[in-house]
């Protein structure tokens, strides 16, 4: 058994786990935090993602201890409070979800590839940075149009804030 201690949507966290177990199960079996998802443990589904320092991680491909001291964001910790994070309501606004069980990994994806692209996306960018994720309900086309306009929101909301300072 290791000891394993993480910043976990803003809290210091730490816990014991086997040298074996993987991020998404440390953050789901004992953290409680079950918004991220197990989908196929062989890193091809995406929906696992969390970011771990800053940056989209599928969290069955790193093992909890190597996370050890690193800062990770999960869909728990996106939202402010009640006000839902910009990706998050895109998704609600623009239907970008049925069963919702690859949601979170999408929206996590969405929200490091939005940070990695501040001058805005289109179309083909979206689709081909969504091949790691898999949504076995819908044909993509709601999720691409909720990353746009959430990207669009962003970058919007970053000039106001420019223009303000």
């Amino acid at each position: 058994m290791s000891d394993v201690s993480l910043m976990v949507n803003g809290k210091r966290v730490s816990g014991a786990a086997e040298d074996r177990t993987l991020l998404v199960h440390f953050l789901r079996e004992n953290l409680g935090l079950t918004g991220t998802h197990v989908g196929c443990d062989t890193s091809q589904c995406g929906a696992c993602v969390v970011h771990v320092d800053g940056k989209a991680v599928k969290s069955c491909t790193m093992l909890a201890v190597q996370a050890s001291g690193s800062t990770v964001l999960t869909i728990e910790g996106l939202a402010n409070g009640a006000d839902l994070h910009p990706v998050q309501a895109a998704f609600k606004e623009h239907h970008g979800l049925q069963c919702g069980f690859c949601t979170p990994g999408m929206i996590m994806t969405a929200t490091d590839m939005i940070g990695r692209h501040p001058e805005g996306l289109d179309e083909a960018t979206v689709r081909a940075e969504l091949d790691g994720n898999i949504c076995r309900c819908t044909g993509y086309h709601n999720i691409v149009k909720a990353i746009l306009a959430a990207s669009t929101t962003m970058k919007g909301s970053k000039g106001k804030a420019k223009q303000a300072a």
